[in-house]
């Protein structure tokens, strides 16, 4: 038995995310088109006719960012039937994970996009709010087991830079030395014989990744995070 089938609106939302060396960062637009024009909101848009969805979303960071090649993942469906209120419209999430360095040069202004701490991120406009919160949790949920935080940090980084972004993610405190030990016990980094001195005369030695060691050997995580959060 038929019925009459009202066409479906799909678009694409991103949920950027992104690092500093310092602080954990969302990337916002300021909307163009009523309703909620001026607000702040992810970036997003419909998927075209010769599209699909991965296509779309890397289509939309690279209209941003001016980004290739960067870590995209799909996040979940959202289809309440009141969620946009001109047109019944069914966006499908994703997040992205970029060093804010190495490309905050590269956007494009026609959006003006804006970066924000993650504890001074603006009201959001329709369920954006529920799409950020999501985000987090399966990037919690996802550096618990891979090592995706390092897609956040430039080619070489220091100890402390690495530290302070396993904290703002967990928005926990982590024991130095441990973090230390165990960092250095995953086997994951090569030392560098030059220091970073911007925060002490001393100085802390840069990092890079061993990405050979990055893709072959994805092992839990899980001893890094605080295990009030665990």
């Amino acid at each position: 038995m038929g019925y009459n089938q009202k066409a479906v609106l799909v678009a694409v939302d991103c949920i950027i995310f992104g690092y500093d060396g310092e602080q954990l960062k969302l990337l916002l637009v300021k909307r163009a088109l009523e309703p909620e024009k001026d607000k702040w909101s992810l970036m997003g848009g419909f998927i075209g006719d010769d599209e699909n969805l991965d296509g779309a979303a890397k289509r939309i960071l690279l209209q941003l960012t001016g980004l290739h090649d960067v870590y995209l993942e799909q996040l979940h469906a959202y289809g309440s039937p009141d969620r946009d209120p001109i047109e019944r419209t069914v966006s499908v999430a994703y997040f992205a994970l970029i060093d804010i360095n190495k490309y905050s040069k590269q956007l494009n202004d026609q959006y003006h996009a804006e970066w924000f701490k993650l504890k001074e991120v603006p009201d959001l406009i329709f369920d954006h709010p529920k799409m950020v919160k999501a985000a987090m949790d399966k990037i919690r949920y996802q550096a618990a087991l891979h090592p995706i935080l390092f897609e956040l940090l430039p080619k070489k980084f220091t100890i402390p830079q690495l530290q302070a972004l396993y904290e703002q993610v967990y928005d926990s405190p982590i024991d130095n030395r441990n973090f230390i030990r165990k960092i250095t016990a995953s086997g994951l980094l090569i030392k560098q014989a030059e220091k970073d001195k911007s925060n002490s005369r001393r100085g802390a030695f840069y990092f890079k990744l061993d990405r050979q060691k990055h893709r072959s050997q994805f092992q839990s995580f899980l001893n890094f995070i605080p295990k009030s959060i665990k």
